[in-house]
């Protein structure tokens, strides 16, 4: 069973488009959500493979994208309106996950005797990996969180950024090599962590987390280093760890992906996440 682009109200009022797979058995079954990253939206590359997998095994999937990811209702795919991306936070994405989290839990769309609503997981990416443990330590009724090539600190990924100048001129771009668009963020998006710093400190939430955690990282991952998988087991001591030797940060996915099995990497990953939340 798939369906395909439901749609929630988000902050703001633009929409949450998310896809639902399961595999109906009268069965109620554990509801895992997946969040992208930065840059990320639920249809890219190898994330549909996923999803079909994680139905496979009997779960109940939910991608989904970010309200402000700059996908649209009519082209829920790359990046078409670049306002909404540049106008995107830290903030606005635990909105969007506390919107999707509380559909699952109300939603007639999944029939009752298939889903168990009080089983709720994570999954996340590299900037949806921050997320997800944000939305974790803040929120103790999540079930388990997996973590593939998590960032482990908001506030850090400043640090590349020229903030005075930023300040000035109210706006950075950020090329994307793929779509070749000059994405724009604007200053907001660094004066809403500041503002909001003690909330969306990655390392303040897993001290209050008390969910099993699993953080899966590639040992070659240019764009986070494997070193953030260290700094968040250093804050959440009994969380379980798996390196990939020799995976890069999207585990050898890539945008298109027209193979009907995933990289070894990505599969090994994601093996590994499904017997976690299986146990």
């Amino acid at each position: 069973m798939k369906l395909k682009n439901l749609t929630i109200e988000g902050p703001r009022k633009r929409p949450i488009l998310l896809d639902v797979d399961y595999l109906p058995n009268h069965r109620a079954k554990q509801v895992v959500i997946f969040a992208h990253g930065f840059k990320g939206f639920k249809d890219w590359g190898t994330f549909p493979l996923v999803a079909k997998q994680l139905a496979e095994a009997g779960f109940i999937c939910i991608r989904f994208n970010f309200s402000h990811n700059g996908g649209t209702a009519e082209q829920p795919w790359d990046f078409p309106d670049l306002e909404a991306f540049g106008q995107n936070n830290y903030s606005l994405e635990q909105a969007d996950l506390k919107k999707v989290v509380s559909w699952v839990r109300q939603t007639h769309e999944i029939p009752d005797r298939e889903i168990d609503r009080s089983s709720v997981s994570l999954i996340g990416h590299s900037r949806g990996g921050g997320a997800v443990l944000l939305y974790a330590g803040h929120n103790p009724h999540i079930h388990k969180v997996v973590t593939w090539a998590a960032v482990s600190d908001f506030g850090a990924r400043f640090k590349a950024y020229p903030v005075e100048q930023w300040k000035k001129d109210r706006v950075i771009y950020i090329r994307n090599g793929r779509t070749l668009q000059d994405m724009p963020l604007y200053f907001q998006f660094y004066e809403d962590f500041t503002a909001h710093e003690k909330q969306l400190t990655i390392s303040g939430a897993l001290e209050k987390m008390t969910c099993p955690l699993l953080v899966i990282h590639g040992t070659k991952d240019e764009a986070v280093k494997v070193e953030e998988a260290q700094a968040i087991l250093k804050n959440y001591p009994k969380a379980q760890q798996l390196l990939i030797e020799g995976a890069g940060h999207t585990f050898d996915g890539k945008h298109p992906w027209e193979q009907e099995t995933l990289p070894p990497a990505l599969h090994q990953a994601l093996e590994a996440s499904i017997a976690f939340l299986k146990r």
